[in-house]
This record gives structure tokens, C-alpha cells and sequence, in this order.
């Protein structure tokens, strides 16, 4: 099986071209970091009547229905393999067309950021909101201080279906932040964490329109629109290689 491994602000992806076959026990040996290529996820990138169509999986084998990151390693992937002509093109998602910008850093649209009510859980106050995917922000005065493996964990584990918790300082002009992600644990970033973490501090106030993240696998910078959502932010190949799958994994 031939590969790409690519990342953004630190997420990390095995990227596979073309119509393969994938079961969740495939995903999670790819992900493993000790006996398979090491990754928070598998995209899967293909062409389907000229639209460049991506499948996104989480490392514990569950697919997701949007990944910003992600979507950003698609839009370099697909521009750097010629399935798109230009560099504004559209990808099809399991939450539908979205349009990318496969700039030197990647602009790609995630689509309405929807806060929904807020909530309480272990003493802090929540906020729900969705960016294709679920997500639970809250507001805290230093993100590295919060338990996010423990809290977040826990709100995953009593939410049906899962969730991203995102754990969010805004500052003046910024957004400092940690998200624990569904099927994954937590990562070096999130793209749909951080367009949430955005959509849920501008609906209180703290910020304006356009943002700028600071995660801790670097920077990356959010546009709210009334109706839709941008994420832009470097993405790149960290190397190609091929490996076998071992017989029995299903």
C-alpha cells in the first residue's frame, strides 16, 4: 500500500489515493505509532467526475465527517497530484462541497460554525457547537493548567456519538488553545476545534470576525462569515513510502 504521511500545525495523516478499501482495523494499524506508519487519522483522496472526494477516518477506526486539518493536507495533496487544475477548487466531504485554497498555506472553507446551548459539566460551563463534526468549548484563564485528558475523556466518553472538547483562552487578538479529539485523544491541533473555539468566542463578545489560533502545533488563522467558516494554515509532506498490511486485520 502506497502512502503519503502529511501534517498540519502537527495533526498528522497516512494519506492513501484511490479507490482502497479500508476497515477500521486497517485505520487503527496505520495509526499505530509503534507497529504501523504513526498518525491521528487516514484520509482517503480520490476523483469522482472531476470533483476531488475525501474520506476522512480517526485513528481509533471510526469515520469523522470533517477534519480542517485535514482538508488543508487534501488541498495540497490534490493540487500537488494534479486531480485539481487550479489552485481554487471544491472537495467533497461527508458533509458536503467545500471550497480550498491550495495556497502556500491552505485556505480551505469549513462551513457553518453553529453554536448551540450551553451546558455544565464538572464545575465549568460548556458550550456546544458544530462545524460539520460535534464539539464542547469552554472558556478557561490558561489552557495549560486545564485536565483536558481527564475532563475531556470524560465528556467524550457521556456524549452519544463522542465529541472534541476544546479548551479555550482568548486573548485580545488571540485564541490560545487544547482540544482532547474524538477517537484520537488529544492532538497537536485541531482544525474544526479551533473554527469552533472561534464561532463560540465571537457569539460571547471576546472576539471579532477573524482570529488567529495559537495551538501547540504552531498558528493558524479563522474567519467567521455569516454562513460559512475559514481555516488557513500550513500543510505539508513529511514523507512517501509503501507498506504492507498484515493478513486478518478487519
Amino acid at each position: 500500500m502506497r502512502f503519503e504521511k502529511m501534517e498540519g500545525l502537527g495533526n498528522d495523516f497516512v494519506v492513501l489515493s484511490g479507490e482502497i478499501e479500508l476497515t477500521p482495523g486497517v485505520v487503527r494499524f496505520l495509526c499505530d505509532r509503534h507497529h504501523g506508519i504513526g498518525a491521528d487519522g487516514v484520509l482517503r483522496v480520490g476523483l469522482d467526475d472531476g470533483i476531488v472526494v475525501m474520506d476522512y477516518w480517526n485513528a481509533d477506526g471510526g469515520a469523522a465527517e470533517m477534519c480542517g486539518n485535514g482538508l488543508r493536507c487534501v488541498a495540497r495533496f490534490a493540487f500537488d497530484h494534479h486531480l485539481a487544475d487550479t489552485r481554487s477548487f471544491k472537495v467533497r466531504t461527508a458533509v458536503g462541497e467545500r471550497r480550498v485554497e491550495a495556497l502556500p498555506e491552505p485556505r480551505v472553507e469549513l462551513g457553518a460554525a453553529l453554536v448551540g446551548e450551553s451546558f455544565a459539566w464538572e464545575g465549568a460551563t460548556f458550550y456546544a457547537a458544530k462545524v460539520g463534526n460535534p464539539h464542547a468549548v469552554t472558556i478557561v484563564d490558561d489552557p495549560e493548567k486545564a485536565d483536558v485528558a481527564g475532563i475531556g475523556h470524560r465528556l467524550e466518553a457521556a456524549t452519544p456519538g463522542g465529541v472534541n472538547v476544546g479548551f479555550a483562552a482568548v486573548e485580545p487578538e488571540s485564541i490560545r488553545l487544547r482540544v482532547w479529539e474524538r477517537g484520537v485523544g488529544e492532538t497537536l491541533a485541531c482544525g474544526s476545534g479551533m473554527v469552533a473555539a472561534s464561532a463560540v468566542a465571537r457569539q460571547l463578545g471576546l472576539v471579532g470576525d477573524g482570529v488567529d489560533l495559537e495551538v501547540a502545533g504552531g498558528r493558524a488563522r479563522v474567519e467567521i462569515e455569516p454562513d460559512t467558516s475559514w481555516l488557513t494554515g500550513p500543510a505539508r509532506t513529511v514523507f512517501t513510502g509503501e507498506i504492507d498490511v498484515p493478513r486478518g486485520i478487519e
